[in-house]
């Protein structure tokens, strides 16, 4: 079986992990890399995901699109922080199958109608498809609750509980910069757990679309919890009656019902003001119907070497999909779309 050539496009957290499976994997070849930032081009790519002690891969980084593009790979993990459909379009016009971790692409019919005309001309014209996937969204919202409906002839509810303790979590800039933790709950910026329905949605979409129960509408809101008292942690400090925890929640509604939700609790301590119910770093799955069932995923990981292992979870995935992207009828292909992602791990 020949090697799928494939290039790496940006290497940055999720992306980095993403470059060291490709090297590591028994069935792809690197072909290129792609970066943004001056001082990685021209490293090489062991170098730029840790395997430096590894040897020299030969395949150095670039920043000329043109010469990315050149290679004519077979597929190309694009993983930037912002998508940019000119360089999704070109990718896929000159013949290279793309898997992405944007999530752009989990629904098409949610896609702006004219964005999405484009880019399935751009897959028609190179013969090539699209990817979106990772952990969440992905994983958990969609290949996850398609196997444990597999087993059900009625659906009444499902929800998705993600849950993330952040506490050991070494960074300030995310925590406090980003996400707001730590603020006077009056100065948080609720958009912030608004953006589920543009994250979120559209996988839960897919995911109902897939089992033939088409959603109506998406409804999108946000809770905060408080600290009671001072908090110390990885990142910092949290004062007594700021922003301890969040949560936000969207749900799918069938019917005038609701049907599918994902909530996401993000929680920096659980002595809380009020008092949540929470769990451990995972996920947990509840199924109403004729089947029921509840479901736990635990990340069984100490919390201080969380942010070291987390990126597998998202750039593993991506790796996984990469032949069955390659093999897909050319256009936007969602989990639905493809056979069940089988790593191929010997």
């Amino acid at each position: 079986m020949t090697a799928l050539r494939v290039v790496q496009w940006t290497t940055g957290t999720i992306g980095g992990r993403s470059l060291r499976a490709v090297i590591e994997h028994p069935e792809l070849a690197l072909a290129g890399v792609y970066v943004r930032s001056p001082d990685k081009a021209g490293r090489d790519a062991g170098e730029l995901c840790g395997l430096a002690a590894s040897g020299a891969t030969g395949v150095r980084a670039t920043q000329d699109v043109g010469e990315i593009v050149g290679l004519g790979s077979d597929c190309v993990l694009y993983m930037p922080l912002v998508c940019d459909m000119d360089e999704v379009c070109r990718l896929l016009e000159s013949g290279a199958n793309v898997v992405t971790t944007r999530g752009e692409f989990h629904h098409p019919p949610s896609m702006d109608p004219v964005v999405r005309e484009r880019v399935e001309a751009a897959c028609e014209r190179g013969g090539t498809s699209i990817h979106s996937t990772g952990s969440s969204p992905g994983f958990i919202t969609e290949a996850v609750p398609l196997v444990l409906t597999s087993i059900a002839r009625r659906l009444d509810g499902l929800t998705i509980d993600e849950y993330a303790n952040l506490s050991q979590r070494p960074s300030p800039e995310l925590l406090f910069g980003v996400m707001g933790f730590g603020t006077e709950p009056f100065a948080f910026d609720a958009g912030r757990l608004r953006h589920g329905l543009t994250s979120f949605g559209p996988s839960l979409r897919l995911a109902a679309d897939a089992l033939s129960l088409p959603l109506d509408s998406l409804e999108a809101e946000g809770e905060l919890a408080l600290a009671r008292r001072r908090v110390r942690m990885a990142a910092g400090e949290l004062a007594p009656g700021t922003v301890a925890a969040q949560r936000l929640t969207v749900t799918g509604l069938h019917a005038g019902r609701p049907l599918l939700r994902f909530r996401a609790t993000w929680y920096c301590t659980t002595d809380l003001d009020p008092a949540w119910d929470l769990r451990d770093t995972g996920w947990h799955v509840s199924v109403e119907g004729d089947a029921p069932l509840e479901v736990g995923i635990r990340l069984p990981v100490p919390l201080d070497r969380m942010a070291a292992v987390s990126p597998s979870y998202t750039a593993n995935r991506a790796v996984n999909a990469v032949p069955f992207v390659c093999a897909a009828e050319p256009g936007i292909r969602t989990t639905p779309d493809l056979p069940q992602i089988t790593a191929v791990l010997g």
